[in-house]
């Protein structure tokens, strides 16, 4: 029974022993890895089984790849179409054609979009003196009534060109009185000080343009620029220079700010800056364009594009040499030169040396003056004469033959 009891605990003291010693490797393993996870460098987990068994590579678990969220190519902005390079400016003659060219911000910007407007005319040379915080209310600060005077004096331009007024929504000092906008005594101010910048420039001598306010994104700053327009025009007006109205071309049809809209190509454009005051690259040149048309008329020859030399007396009312503008009330009528159309390749009203002036035989002024219109041409389908000669030779020569009544004919039938 000694012996029996004996080899049991033997028996149960291996099994204790291998107990532990199985234990006493996983304790560990489990601790270090409780000691890895405190210090953030754990290492890959074994666990009971892979000490017991060995360790079998298996492969890496994948990560799920990031999800790519395909999106629509977002519309381009309005203002991304692309846009013709600027014309490479030539060199322009020594006794070019200056555009003097005054004002705010604003007149800084239609001073850039004349540049490119005129690059490839050696001419016509643009000179900007603006002020881009100037204005007439503020004349302690810049005032151009009487800064003009030795400008125009300087440059010695050919045409004068403003545009002022964007800064001068602002009280007015009126006889030590500080009036609100566009009230009675601020707006009999405020014309008194236009009119006193217009009659110096016209004073010089020099052609005057004033170029009007766009709409801006305020409304209450667009209707006050519509006040001020009324101002610049009617000044204008009478001392004899002319006001250019580029209202229609920053407006929409319904007639509010547009900041979008069409270039001076027709592509729609973004014309204004974010803050719908200032003008893009497009709106500069569309301000140009509204210019250069009267413009065109002052300069005459001047602002075509291949000229070499430019005479001294070269343009229309330039205003050089102390003389007025030339006024331009009628382009005399020209008759084409196509024998099919006139038949004459001289003005209307010319005199022919040697004839009369009943002889001169041109259709346009038989027909205007005398009310005789040109012969037809025959088989024309105007031609309605008619030719008896024609008709009675026709008759004659008929056959004699020639059956003149119809006799009935009897059907007969045929059995």
């Amino acid at each position: 029974m000694a012996r029996r009891n004996s080899s049991a605990s033997l028996v149960g003291l291996i099994l204790f022993a291998l107990c532990v010693s199985i234990a006493t490797p996983a304790f560990v393993a489990i601790s270090a890895d409780t000691a890895w996870a405190q210090e953030g460098d754990r290492p890959r987990k074994g666990g009971l089984f892979e000490f017991l068994f060995g360790r079998r590579d298996r492969p890496e678990p994948q990560k799920a790849k990031p999800r790519v969220v395909r999106r629509a190519p977002a519309a381009a902005p309005a203002d991304a179409a692309p846009r013709a390079p600027k014309p490479q400016a030539v060199e322009k003659l020594d006794n070019a054609r200056l555009v003097l060219v005054i004002g705010d911000f604003m007149a800084s910007g239609l001073a850039e979009g004349l540049d490119d407007a005129y690059a490839q005319s050696p001419g016509v040379r643009v000179e900007s003196r603006t002020n881009g915080s100037s204005g007439f209310v503020r004349d302690d600060f810049y005032n151009w009534p009487a800064e003009i005077g030795p400008i125009i004096e300087e440059v010695k331009p050919a045409v004068v060109v403003v545009m002022i007024g964007s800064n001068d929504r602002q009280q007015l000092a009126v006889n030590g009185n500080r009036e609100e906008v566009r009230t009675d005594a601020w707006t009999a101010e405020y014309t008194d000080r236009v009119r006193r910048l217009a009659v110096e420039i016209r004073r010089a001598r020099v052609p005057l343009l004033w170029v009007g306010m766009p709409a801006f994104k305020s409304p209450s700053m667009s209707a006050d620029m519509l006040a001020f327009n009324d101002i610049y025009r009617g000044v204008a007006e009478e001392v004899g220079g002319e006001f250019v109205d580029i209202w229609d071309g920053f407006v929409d049809e319904n007639g509010a700010f547009a900041t979008v809209g069409p270039d001076i190509n027709g592509q729609r454009v973004r014309l204004r800056g974010s803050d719908g005051i200032n003008m893009t690259g497009a709106g500069k040149r569309k301000l140009a364009f509204y210019v250069e048309k009267p413009l065109n008329k002052l300069l005459g020859g001047a602002v075509a594009p291949g000229i070499a030399s430019l005479a001294p007396d070269t343009g229309i009312g330039l205003g050089l040499g102390g003389q007025n503008p030339a006024e331009i009330d009628r382009t005399p009528p020209i008759a084409l030169g196509d024998p099919a159309l006139d038949g004459s390749g001289a003005l209307l009203g010319a005199q022919i040396s040697g004839q009369p002036d009943e002889q001169l035989g041109i259709p346009v002024e038989e027909l205007v003056q005398k009310g005789i219109a040109p012969p037809a041409q025959p088989g024309r389908a105007d031609d309605f004469s008619t030719d008896k000669a024609t008709t009675s030779t026709a008759t004659d020569t008929a056959a004699p033959d020639s059956v003149s009544s119809t006799q009935p004919v009897r059907l007969q039938s045929v059995e």
